[in-house]
């Protein structure tokens, strides 16, 4: 293979694509760029500009001159951050994540419109090529926050949240069968019945998932339940956990219920610090013994109306 090789297959991949004429693709008067910046900002709570510049390697003054478009259009807010104040938060506004769930939606259009040109029978092979490509062009590079993608579940998803809520349970914390089994139940009964507000989230990165969520209906009026958060150990760091939570908070209010409530432990201080930063307030503990271990369950709330990230 030669550099010239590469770059026939750039242009040919990116003229399939159509990056470039992507304000056209998606019928929105965004660059590229630009679209990735709203990407980033819809699925990180919490970021300011240094942390763009470094996730999207933008120079400064690009960067600045993006976020004031937006800013001038309604989309973000900018505020100084609280762990540190030389620095300024940026937030999507109501009008912003409308705008980046909008460009989401006609992209998944694009694409699949584009997928819909390959036979079925040849897409194994796509996938699979383009995951030789990711991993070989990767080799030695840790894996970014833009790497992950959060998608529905496909066939084997939903077998895959028992089996590693199993294995890491007990790897980590020692708990038995009886916890697999109480996973293996949530989540038959969203398989076997579950309805447009109710719904699962897969953290995809590099062709496998490495984390998930739930998000269904609880028994108490206008209330929705997060469950099963999880992210696999050797991607943890790169924002998956607040992503997940984020995807679930933005469907629940989406879809308009007024609370969502969880239930997790006390020892599983990294997840319980994640509810906190999204709002999250306990409401009650209580010692149980469960999964072969002494515990202290704890219940959170989040008031949907009441708390904006």
């Amino acid at each position: 293979m030669t550099v010239q090789d590469i770059r026939a297959f750039n242009r040919f991949y990116t003229n399939v694509i159509g990056a470039l004429d992507y304000s056209r693709q998606l019928y929105a008067p965004f660059t590229l760029t630009e679209s990735r910046v709203l990407y980033e900002l819809a699925h990180s709570p919490r970021t300011d500009a240094a942390d763009l510049r470094t996730e999207l390697s933008l120079d400064a003054g690009y960067l600045s001159r993006i976020l004031n478009k937006f800013e001038e259009n309604g989309l973000i807010e900018r505020t100084a951050s609280r762990q540190d104040p030389r620095r300024r938060r940026v937030t999507l506004t109501v009008r912003g994540r409308e705008t980046a769930a909008l460009l989401a939606e006609r992209a998944d259009e694009s694409v699949g419109a584009l997928l819909a040109t390959v036979p079925a029978a040849e897409r194994p092979r796509l996938a699979e090529a383009m995951r030789t490509v990711r991993a070989l062009l990767s080799e030695g590079r840790p894996p970014r926050r833009e790497d992950v993608l959060l998608r529905e579940p496909g066939p084997g998803d939903l077998g895959w949240i028992v089996q590693r809520n199993a294995a890491l349970y007990t790897a980590e914390y020692g708990w038995n069968a009886d916890y697999e089994g109480l996973v293996a139940r949530i989540v038959a009964d969203f398989a076997e019945d579950h309805d447009p507000q109710e719904r699962v989230w897969i953290a995809e990165l590099d062709g496998r998932p490495v984390g998930c969520v739930m998000c269904v209906r609880d028994e108490a009026p206008a209330t929705a339940r997060l469950r099963l958060l999880l992210v696999e150990p050797d991607a943890r760091g790169l924002g998956i956990g607040d992503r997940l939570v984020t995807a679930v908070i933005d469907f629940a209010r989406e879809v308009g219920y007024r609370d969502l409530v969880l239930w997790t432990n006390d020892i599983l201080s990294s997840a319980r610090h994640i509810y906190q930063r999204h709002g999250f307030v306990l409401l009650a503990e209580k010692p149980h013994r469960s999964f072969g271990k002494d515990l202290v369950g704890q219940d959170w709330r989040l008031d949907l109306h009441g708390t904006r990230e």
